[in-house]
């Protein structure tokens, strides 16, 4: 597989786009475009529909795309402008970097989903989630949807791209090194990914999410709410 240097970093970076080309075939495309649409349904209820909305590392902006806010934003490594509708201000960039490239305290919500795993080190995502601290304005809240290691087990390593591992609270500790404080945590949540044992059907994902008794079940990450002082 194709590798470059990464400039951020500093190390050889995997070719991203052939990582993600081959992992989500097209034809899975429409199949994850309708689970994305009731999960955006679901976590709604954590944004208010008169919000500035960051998508963090957006991919194709399953999430951005199915949000209600005054303002919707999607940032990624990959120039994934593209696949965003009308009215998402696409903003390429590193997440490490995005300080340079976006207004600080700015959005009331930034969204992030299956991301920080990608990340080189813990120390990483410490300054992943400093990063997201100053784009946020006071009070506004951080929404992270992350791979749990100590519930999915070896299969978090299944994946090439995958570098750091984070269970609940691992994740809730360097939001709190990050002065985000934590609100809320699901520690089981979706599971693990788009292939597992979630149903795909529409109404079946909406049933999922309205029976908490299924998460406890199936769930393999969590959900973490985490907020900026006011």
């Amino acid at each position: 597989m194709d590798t470059r240097r990464d400039p951020v970093r500093g190390h050889l970076a995997i070719d991203h786009e052939a990582v993600y080309e081959q992992r989500f075939a097209e034809r899975e495309g429409p199949q994850r475009a309708a689970m994305w649409r009731e999960i955006a349904r679901f976590l709604q209820r954590f944004v208010p529909p008169d919000s500035v909305v960051l998508d963090l590392a957006a991919d194709q902006g399953l999430f951005i795309a199915n949000i209600k806010a005054r303002e919707r934003w999607a940032t990624d490594i990959r120039d994934t402008s593209r696949h965003m509708p009308d009215g998402v201000r696409f903003v390429q960039g590193d997440g490490l970097a995005l300080r340079e490239v976006l207004p600080p305290a700015y959005f009331d919500r930034v969204f992030t989903s299956n991301y920080l795993e990608h990340l080189p080190s813990p120390d990483a995502v410490v300054e992943q989630l400093r990063v997201v601290h100053d784009l946020l304005v006071p009070g506004g809240q951080a929404i992270i949807l992350q791979p749990n290691i100590r519930l999915v087990g070896a299969a978090y390593w299944d994946f090439i791209d995958h570098r750091t591992a984070l269970t609940e609270r691992s994740l809730v500790e360097a939001a709190q090194i990050a002065d985000l404080r934590p609100v809320r945590t699901i520690v089981r949540f979706l599971p693990y990914t788009t292939k597992s044992r979630l149903p795909s059907a529409p109404l079946l994902v909406r049933a999922y999410l309205a029976l908490p008794i299924a998460w406890r079940l199936l769930g393999k990450q969590t959900l973490l709410i985490a907020e900026r002082a006011a």
